[in-house]
């Protein structure tokens, strides 16, 4: 089984939205800015000078992540998503790899992430590959976000 990790294609929207919902829906519930993101993620992250990158098996698209913009230099790295039925083959730490390589590749400065602290093993990983918890702000758009990380590059 080779894991390949691919840039976004409109073709894949649905996947993108399916893979989020599904993790979503297992854990929370869909907010209205989930929904924002995942109804038009070429419009509402590609557009907005996002990305959205994709973990395929053979022709099976099985796990996801976005790089959401902040502001000219910062990204949140978001929507990140394993389908159930490959999870465990450590294809989330791939995709987190990934991601931190593309970053840094950019000349990013850090990465921000949101999360859940009831998300126990996400945690575990974040910190793992150097994540630091820093303060949140108020008003997110997300209920469940209870904790901010950051990585910098």
């Amino acid at each position: 089984m080779s894991l390949e990790i691919i840039p976004f294609e409109p073709r894949y929207s649905s996947v993108f939205r399916d893979l989020n919902v599904t993790w979503l829906e297992t854990y929370f519930y869909v907010e209205p800015k989930d929904a924002e993101l995942l109804e038009n993620c070429q419009a509402s992250i590609i557009d907005e000078g996002g990305y959205i990158f994709l973990a395929k098996i053979e022709e099976s698209i099985v796990g996801c992540f976005a790089f959401i913009p902040l502001n000219e230099t910062n990204y949140e790295l978001g929507k990140m998503a394993v389908d159930p039925k490959f999870q465990g083959l450590k294809i989330g730490q791939k995709l987190l790899t990934f991601a931190i390589d593309f970053a840094k590749n950019r000349g990013w400065p850090k990465i921000v992430l949101y999360s859940s602290t009831k998300l126990d093993t996400a945690l575990y990983i974040y910190k793992k590959y150097g994540f630091k918890k820093v303060a949140l702000e108020r008003d997110l758009p997300y209920h469940r976000s209870d904790i901010k990380m950051e990585l910098v590059l």
